[in-house]
């Protein structure tokens, strides 16, 4: 206990031991479908499937303990999504460079975050935006790890003429991710320690007694995976097929700039979106609209991405499923060494943790964005110039798919609605810098 409170500062923090590991277990539970997603995405370029559940363990755990040890901040980090489609089927398929090659864009977009963090340019970045935005920031992630939960268990489905449409409630997994939202919420409202994880738990369990009486029907080819564990431990894969593969046979400079400049950009804001989002709802921002080590936080972020390319994976980035963790009373680098010892852990239990249906994890995502839109009530909307990049901010993180797009068309906005309101001494020079490089984005595409 004294090693985690020298370490931690817990009573410093208003914090405990049992709260920082439930809230650590949260984390671990609501992003554990990182082990089976990222393998199964990343294969797709021609690596090896069970080596990359070893690397993605593996690269987890390091830059989860990394932003422990470093910032003291409970946020855990893993292979980012979208990152490692990018990886496999733009860079991988669209491009027709090996893995290797993208191994090695990941690598250098690492080493590139290493030396922006050391001159404290990402620190800079994070200070410029604005205090609404950053409020935003936070109801937009809400808003966004609700509507992934709602997709994830089939709530909400893709559809060709809307874009998006209710699914079909009558399925088992839709109505259990449902019942399981009622139980988290209800526990919730009972104050009830742990209540993210415990609901969990509840909705697997719920789902088990389903299947073991018929209600829930194994149907691989519709993803109705089994709910029950298939054995209990197993011995790691080896990471020998894809780890420290690097290489540049093949590559145009040019092409390759292309490609670690556009790793660079979304891992960046993706990266800075989910801190102001995570850290504004758990009040580490300060008066001041600063994140106190924040300079801990990213240089943990960007040597998870160099290590992670050494060991076999792609951009390895701060989760938005973090908040569930800060929400059930994670407040130190305890939640995040919690979680990356669970990392570790699921090297040898895989068999459990992998059975852990993305249905059961739905009510802790919807839960989480509901604590996170309440930030929405500190937001001016009153003047417009500082209202409407908010709105945009969070509508784009939604409809878009994605956090730095939020953040794209908000600073856009946001500098333009200055400057033609005469405004522009409440600009200051890095925001305006940012609009500018966001405007040229949008414009190459």
């Amino acid at each position: 206990m004294g090693f985690f409170e020298k370490c931690f500062k817990l009573k410093q923090n208003n914090t405990t031991m049992k709260t920082e590991i439930f809230a650590g277990l949260t984390t671990f539970m609501t992003m554990a479908y990182i082990l089976v997603v990222n393998p199964s995405i990343l294969s797709a370029s021609g690596m090896d499937a069970n080596a990359l559940l070893t690397a993605t363990c593996l690269a987890s755990a390091l830059g989860t303990f990394f932003m422990a040890f470093f910032a003291n901040y409970p946020f855990a980090l893993a292979p980012g999504m979208g990152l490692n489609a990018y990886f496999a089927f733009t860079v991988c398929g669209q491009y027709g460079y090996s893995w290797q090659v993208a191994l090695t864009a990941v690598f250098v977009e690492g080493i590139i975050f290493i030396l922006l963090s050391a001159v404290k340019v990402r620190e800079a970045i994070f200070n410029a935006i604005p205090s609404n935005m950053k409020k935003a920031t936070s109801v937009g992630i809400g808003m966004f790890i609700a509507f992934i939960g709602l997709q994830n268990a089939g709530v909400i489905v893709p559809n060709s003429t809307v874009c998006v449409a209710l699914g079909d409630i009558k399925n088992i997994s839709v109505a259990l991710s449902l019942i399981g939202t009622i139980i988290t919420l209800a526990l919730v409202v009972k104050k009830v320690k742990g209540a993210l994880f415990l609901g969990i738990i509840l909705t697997w369990v719920l789902g088990i007694i389903c299947q073991l009486t018929g209600i829930y029907v194994v149907d691989i080819d519709a993803g109705m995976y089994s709910l029950i564990p298939q054995g209990i431990i197993s011995a790691p894969p080896s990471i020998e097929p894809i780890a420290m593969k690097l290489s540049f046979q093949g590559v145009n400079i040019l092409d390759f700039i292309t490609v670690v400049f556009a790793f660079l950009f979304v891992d960046l804001f993706d990266t800075l979106g989910t801190l102001i989002g995570v850290s504004t709802k758990a009040g580490f921002v300060d008066k001041d609209g600063k994140l106190p080590h924040i300079k801990g936080a990213l240089f943990a972020d960007a040597c998870a991405t160099t290590i992670g390319a050494t060991l076999g994976t792609s951009t390895v980035t701060t989760f938005v499923e973090s908040a569930s963790g800060v929400s059930d009373g994670g407040r130190t680098g305890m939640t995040a060494f919690t979680t990356g010892v669970l990392f570790l852990i699921a090297l040898l239990f895989s068999p459990i943790l992998t059975t852990i249906p993305s249905f059961a994890t739905t009510p802790a995502l919807v839960v989480v964005g509901l604590f996170m839109v309440e930030n929405i009530r500190e937001i001016d909307f009153s003047d417009y110039t500082e209202g409407f990049p908010a709105f945009m901010t969070i509508l784009m993180m939604v409809v878009a798919y994605s956090i730095s797009e939020g953040l794209v068309f908000g600073v856009i906005s946001y500098v333009l609605l200055k400057l033609l309101s005469g405004r522009q001494k409440e600009l200051n020079p890095v925001i305006v810098i940012i609009g500018i490089l966001f405007f040229i984005k949008l414009i190459l595409g």
